[in-house]
């Protein structure tokens, strides 16, 4: 079977779970033509209601740079209606250029988030009670590949890898990815309190009432993590992040956090220091909305795209900012800003003070 006949068949059939009267929205820019015409194709066999939104080139920096502050103030006119009445929504990543949006000035950013603000809650509760199945996915392109340092037949090769795509049934890898996190899940979610430490780390955080979610490839894809919301007050304690990250179109690297009361009250970074400036300076952006335990180890390199860099076997996350409701977690922030680091050599992690992760390694 052509490989993006599988691809779609995947997505539409094991992470949207398409049944026939449902309305399905596919977003994603006009690269991605060839995987949306098979996805497409399928869900409308499925029996769906499909539509599509095809971005062109530099669409989003466009708009930031040339709306007045009446433009930038004014929500999606069509977007609102799908979060508000969808039952599926599918992005499918596909870059012209990912830096594109590094030059946005920062009050112009702020007036188009708060805009955004309603909508945003809307998806947010609908998700979290699987009112909207949503997908995010990866088409491979030129920028995603440059990024990440390889040619494009190279990028492809590791973005259909980590979603199983060349197994005979990829449906059934996930399901055993599934069953294997479960595990985990129902342990961690008997917790209370997590320590993630590594040689430059050691954080603690309460995850007392707290739910841990499976990420078994039906929200993302790729997935492969388990990950909660801490109890916003109870981090204490200094984190590193090993693995650069592209946020906002800008390279940060060698982010260290001191975090007291749950509140990030230090940090530093080797590149990228104004941004993260900038970013902490954000309403809840010093609070942590989500921990998390990458499980992918298809995935053992990083591309500066979060999509398969925290789902990287062997590492773990924090990220600064909104919180997941289905967790529980209550922080609220206009970003969701994910941070990584490698536990491979010599990383543990402790749940009510026994050993359960070692070297990258669930031990339980």
């Amino acid at each position: 079977m052509d490989i993006l006949k599988k691809y779609a068949s995947l997505l539409v059939y094991y992470c949207l779970e398409i049944k026939p009267g449902e309305k399905v929205y596919i977003s994603s820019t006009t690269l991605a033509e060839p995987l949306v015409r098979e996805v497409y194709r399928e869900a409308i066999q499925a029996g769906a209601h499909v539509e599509c939104h095809l971005a062109f080139r530099e669409q989003h920096r466009l708009f930031m740079a040339h709306a007045n502050d009446s433009q930038l103030a004014q929500p999606p006119a069509f977007l609102p209606g799908v979060m508000d009445s969808f039952d599926a929504f599918l992005v499918i990543r596909a870059p012209f250029n990912l830096r594109e949006d590094q030059s946005i000035a920062p009050a112009r950013a702020k007036i188009r988030n708060k805009a955004l603000t309603p909508m945003n809650e809307v998806y947010s509760d609908r998700t979290a009670n699987r009112s909207l199945r949503r997908c995010l996915c990866q088409y491979p392109t030129d920028a995603a590949a440059q990024e990440a340092g390889m040619s494009l037949d190279e990028y492809a090769h590791f973005v259909y890898n980590a979603c199983y795509l060349f197994s005979e049934d990829p449906q059934a890898e996930w399901l055993k990815v599934r069953n294997t996190q479960q595990h985990i899940v129902d342990y961690l979610n008997q917790t209370s309190e997590i320590r993630y430490q590594n040689k430059n780390s050691d954080i603690t955080f309460s995850v007392k009432g707290r739910t841990w979610i499976n990420s078994d490839g039906r929200t993302n894809m790729p997935s492969g993590e388990v990950y909660t919301g801490p109890v916003e007050d109870s981090v204490e304690g200094t984190i590193a992040f090993s693995y650069p990250t592209l946020f906002m179109g800008r390279d940060v690297e060698g982010v260290k956090l001191t975090v007291e009361g749950g509140r990030v009250v230090h940090w530093e970074a080797e590149r990228g220091r104004d941004l993260l400036d900038a970013i902490l300076d954000m309403d809840g952006a010093r609070y942590f909305g989500e921990v998390a335990i990458g499980t992918n180890y298809q995935i053992q390199r990083t591309t500066k795209n979060i999509l398969f860099d925290e789902k990287i076997g062997g590492s773990v996350h924090m990220a600064l900012g909104q919180s997941y409701k289905q967790t529980g977690g209550k922080n609220q922030s206009p970003i969701h800003w994910d941070l990584i680091t490698d536990m491979t050599k010599g990383g543990r992690i402790y749940a009510d003070g026994k050993l359960i992760y070692q070297d990258g390694k669930f031990l339980i």
